[in-house]
């Protein structure tokens, strides 16, 4: 089954879950909304933004974030939680990943560290509440991570399993599942 056609599949099943929807990403508000945010969609999240966008409760509204700027600055917030997460741990949970090298004393030191091997990693782009899927690879199958702090699961091996057990979906027995999630630098190493 073809991309699109999948995609058009799981919309379909998430309107009869109550999921809603509205007219999909122009290319130039999808564009847009890269360059504002900083962000490149994977190919399969960004064909489904493109079908249809879904604005039901709980899901980013990227058209919303380019007209309003009270909306942006959600979005924004968003983006950085899965940081700011991060930092509240290394303070308040002893979290720090050993390939930084070795701890320092003082937080404002440990802060800059894991600050700059943080934008190193692939950004995680919010989907629905706390689930983010990976911007790297830019490539169709990534997993779904149910981001708090750095208790980090996978909620789906890829879109159509997440949104299968995020919105009780049946998906058909012709649907392809992955078995195992795709590896993704640093996060993956961190979920449970």
């Amino acid at each position: 089954m073809k991309l699109e056609d999948r995609i058009k599949l799981l919309i379909q099943l998430m309107k009869s879950r109550g999921i809603q929807f509205e007219k999909g990403l122009a290319n130039e508000e999808l564009i847009t909304v890269e360059a504002n945010f900083d962000i490149t969609f994977p190919p399969d999240f960004q064909t489904l933004l493109c079908l249809e966008l879904p604005v039901s409760k709980g899901f980013v509204n990227w058209r919303k974030a380019l007209s309003s700027k009270e909306y942006e600055d959600e979005v924004f917030d968003k983006l950085n939680r899965p940081l700011e997460g991060m930092l509240f741990d290394i303070e308040n949970n002893a979290f720090w990943d050993e390939n930084w090298g070795e701890k320092p004393e003082i937080f404002e030191q440990q802060k800059e560290i894991a600050t700059q091997n943080f934008k190193k990693y692939p950004k995680l782009i919010p989907i629905y509440s706390n689930r983010y899927i990976p911007s790297k690879p830019h490539e169709t199958g990534n997993p779904i991570l149910s981001v708090h702090q750095m208790d980090i699961i996978y909620y789906g091996f890829d879109l159509a399993t997440y949104f299968r057990n995020e919105f009780h979906l049946r998906l058909p027995d012709n649907f392809e599942i992955p078995q195992n999630p795709k590896y993704i630098e640093f996060w993956s190493e961190h979920t449970s």
